[in-house]
């Protein structure tokens, strides 16, 4: 049976990418027609899925800053939407109620903030998905969208613990000596090299130190991937292992949206309530959107961030299952709450595909903060006496940095879309600045570009560097522009996109190597 699924989520998958949908929407359409065609989810398929969002959540870990959740916009924003969101739903579910909708008449006031409560959250398997896939995964929006939904995974594991009354057991306080052992946990990552065992440190560390340890002493095991992956955040080698772990979490989370759709048995009952569910979905992006707005961001930031957790979450099927066992909810309220989270992420995908079209077409209609009141992430920008722009300070953007530096001088301006790497590189002495090159409006608060006579795309996302030099472009950027690609195709597109120049990093770092040995060790060859 698991070829059968696994052959219909890859033609589905496939099909959804040739629409230029994002494949998820496809393992979850597909998952709907193989429960219609009588195959079921089973052990094997949810084992899985569990076991991709649990490495899903180390390496959302791996990449996330404390210092982002201890932010009052992330934290204060997080409580402020789910405190709002649950009032307006059992507000608006009452109304029904009193209307006669008969799967809502029985239901008390308890059962119904909890239904709102379970409706609030968005989905952090589908965010992460998506931002992945455009590659904005740290742009500011995107890293506030994920703050807030690992304020709401906290705000799960308070219900979760609450609901069933388990409290986690008394040697939970072991897990408080976990940042005092982060030194060994560091030394281990070291050891491990760069290959196989990278990945099966990842794997192990996640799903046994993590997930294990946090559901040994009582707790949600996901947490403790999340956690664990936090610890290691700072390390040299934390992108590496992210990166290490890709492909197998993508395979693993195919699982994921193909059991959602396999675990559903759809009902006219439950299908109506999964439509009235869905209208309360243009609240919860608005509301998302109203709370960001005021902390002073920018109308494009609160959109972008809006339209990410524009979805409902598959925690609401987790707290739909713990009330059904409990005799709080029905069954077509289950089933319900099933179809909503699937077909709000059908909804959701494209308008994050075209996000930034959205924005476009309603920034001059959505007000925008005055420059000086603007969230410090948000501030104008001034490059100063700066002949070259390096978007993206990786260790490509960072060596071309250091070169120009060593042949010109300072005259070069860093552009960085992580604040931590950001201020690490002004520690280092090196002219950076923390900003998302992919925004439309940090070339709007660039106060002026009229010395910059040469732009670097030196990002490792190829879809971000197009997206840089389509603003470029838009801008009528007079100087020139040279970008790096991973494969000749991406070449051709970046040099039919108007670059001066582009370079594949594999083929130039071979000639670097080179050219760097020929330098350093001067060998005697006899030319041929």
């Amino acid at each position: 049976m698991e070829l059968i699924l696994l052959t219909g989520a890859f033609i589905a998958g496939f099909i959804s990418l040739k629409c230029h949908l994002p494949p998820l929407v496809g393992f979850l359409l597909a998952g709907f027609a193989l429960h219609g065609l009588g195959f079921e989810s089973n052990q094997t398929i949810v084992t899985l899925a569990d076991l991709g969002v649990t490495i899903l959540l180390f390496t959302i870990g791996l990449k996330l800053d404390v210092k982002t959740l201890l932010s009052k916009e992330i934290w204060a924003g997080a409580s402020i939407h789910n405190l709002l969101s649950t009032l307006i739903f059992c507000l608006a579910l009452m109304c029904l109620k009193f209307l006669g909708i008969s799967s809502l008449v029985n239901m008390s006031i308890e059962q119904l903030v909890l239904l709102s409560f379970a409706l609030s959250f968005s989905s952090t398997v589908f965010a992460v998905k998506t931002l992945q896939e455009k590659g904005e995964m740290n742009a500011t929006y995107g890293t506030i969208a994920i703050g807030i939904l690992v304020m709401q995974d906290i705000f799960a594991v308070i219900f979760l613990t609450a609901s069933t009354g388990k409290l986690p057991h008394w040697y939970a306080i072991i897990l408080f000596a976990l940042p005092l052992i982060r030194p060994l946990f560091y030394k281990i990552l070291d050891w491990v090299g760069h290959g196989e065992m990278l990945v099966l440190f990842g794997i192990f560390f996640s799903l046994v130190v993590g997930a294990g340890l946090f559901k040994l002493v009582g707790m949600k095991p996901d947490l403790g991937a999340l956690i664990l992956g936090m610890l290691l955040a700072s390390h040299d080698k934390a992108s590496e292992l992210s990166k290490a772990l890709f492909n197998i979490k993508e395979l693993l989370l195919v699982c994921f949206f193909l059991n959602i759709g396999l675990a559903v048995q759809p009902t006219l009952t439950g299908l109506a309530l999964a439509l009235i569910f869905l209208i309360l979905l243009p609240i919860k992006g608005a509301l998302y959107f109203a709370v960001l707005n005021a902390f002073k961001f920018r109308v494009r930031t609160s959109l972008l961030a809006s339209l990410s957790l524009f979805n409902f979450s598959e925690f609401g099927l987790i707290v739909g299952g713990l009330a059904f066992k409990l005799g709080w909810l029905s069954s077509d309220l289950l089933v319900a709450l099933a179809i909503a989270v699937s077909i709000s992420f059908v909804i959701s995908s494209p308008l994050n595909r075209k996000g930034h079209e959205l924005y476009r077409r309603s920034a001059h209609w959505l007000k925008e903060h005055a420059a000086e009141r603007l969230n410090v992430r948000d501030k104008l920008i001034n490059p100063g006496h700066a002949q070259v722009l390096i978007l993206g300070m990786g260790r490509i953007g960072t060596g071309a940095y250091d070169e120009l530096v060593n042949r010109y001088g300072k005259i070069s301006l860093g552009i960085e879309v992580r604040e931590d790497a950001a201020e690490e590189h002004q520690r280092e002495g090196r002219n950076v600045i923390s900003g998302d090159a992919t925004d439309p409006d940090f070339w709007e608060r660039i106060l002026d570009t009229v010395n910059v006579k040469l732009v670097l795309l030196a990002m490792p996302n190829h879809q971000g560097n197009q997206i840089a030099l389509e603003q470029l472009k838009q801008r009528r950027f007079s100087g020139q522009i040279a970008a790096i690609a991973a494969y000749p195709d991406q070449i051709d597109s970046l040099v039919e996109g108007g670059v001066d120049a582009a370079f594949n990093i594999y083929s130039e770092a071979g000639i670097g190597f080179a050219r760097h040995v020929c330098d350093q060790l001067k060998p005697q060859f006899t030319p041929q």
